[in-house]
């Protein structure tokens, strides 16, 4: 008997975008913000997105303050040919005072942050290259202006946003071609519906929804921050996973865990497949990044591209969203439904 994992399908990253997986992997939690990393297990885990055929390898220069790049250097450096490798500025941060945080958009920022990131990488090109979070202080021309010298000077190839409005996309996508956007996304987040993702769909931009298990939640993997994870955990601090909220919130999952019993599979790849279909729905490529540990839990994601829930089950699910308790952040200011309220 073959132990040949059978590969997802392939879709094009935006009009003109590269070919990738239909699902991606976030690679934030393999080394960062969920707790201690057992690394063997991890460099095992991104062995397994190459051979399911998930090719969409997502970071950012603030995950672990760097750390999450470095982290990653030897994967891609193993695999260059056979991976997307996305990556974020935006964020700025300073090693020598741990707990600074400051958005930043403004040119200069940007040609320097990139240039930490191809060293960090350790990589001559950037295959996506994403505003990580919006600064309204700095106009959009400016920073997608400079992002587009970055392309012309062969540092990155295609242009990214994250957590933008669909006003602001309109306003990036004319000053430079937007390959993909990427924000929150999944049966307890919504909230990009009001407007991105119907920019999205018109301009041709892909979207790519990071947390598409509700942080774990969705999964059953807690039920509630403050009692079931690590004091380094930084869910600890996001309302919806805490107290009162989180107790309202897990009475809500019950159409989901049905719908999962009825099909043979997980909570997980039912709330992922609930993703991957909003590319129907909406009428635009849709990459999922979700992010594990464990190559098990990769392989069991990778699996949900391949279930089809039906109209019946859709509709269950429907209600979800609009019924879940505690924002996402504890400060909605930095995503684009902050800007939108």
């Amino acid at each position: 008997m073959s132990n040949a994992i059978e590969q997802i399908r392939t879709v094009e990253l935006g009009t003109g975008g590269p070919l990738v997986g239909v699902q991606g992997f976030g690679a934030m939690g393999i080394s960062a913000a969920y707790g201690e990393t057992d690394t063997a297990t991890a460099r095992d885990t991104l062995a397994a997105t190459v051979e399911a055929g998930v090719t969409l390898v997502d970071t950012a220069d603030m995950y672990g303050a760097g750390a999450n790049e470095e982290f990653l250097a030897p994967f891609v450096a193993a695999h260059r040919d056979k991976i997307t490798l996305a990556t974020k500025f935006g964020f700025e941060f300073r090693a020598d005072d741990p707990g600074h945080r400051a958005i930043r958009n403004d040119p200069a920022y940007i040609k320097r942050a990139v240039e930490a990131s191809l060293r960090r990488l350790d990589v001559e090109v950037i295959d996506l290259y994403y505003m990580h979070r919006r600064d309204p202080a700095v106009p959009l021309a400016e920073s997608v202006g400079t992002m587009s010298e970055l392309v012309r000077e062969g540092k990155i190839k295609h242009l990214g946003l994250s957590e933008v409005t669909g006003a602001e996309l309109r306003e990036a996508h004319a000053v430079h071609p937007i390959t993909a956007v990427q924000s929150e996304w999944s049966l307890f987040s919504r909230d990009v519906e009001r407007s991105a993702v119907g920019a999205a769909a018109a301009l041709g931009v892909a979207f790519v929804p990071y947390s598409p298990l509700g942080r774990g939640f969705l999964t059953g993997a807690f039920t509630d921050a403050s009692k079931d994870l690590s004091s380094s955990d930084f869910r600890q601090v996001l309302p919806r996973f805490t107290g009162d909220n989180a107790r309202a919130n897990a009475a809500l999952l019950a159409p989901l865990h049905t719908i999962a019993a009825d099909h043979g599979a997980t909570a997980a790849q039912i709330a992922l497949a609930w993703v991957q279909q909003r590319a129907q729905a909406h009428g635009l490529t849709v990459v999922p990044i979700p992010g594990t540990r464990k190559r098990s839990r990769l392989l069991e994601n990778a699996a949900a591209t391949r279930i089809t829930l039906t109209a019946e089950e859709l509709a269950l699910l429907e209600p979800i969203a609009g019924q879940v308790a505690g924002d996402r952040y504890s400060d909605m200011s930095l995503t684009s439904v902050g800007r939108e309220s």
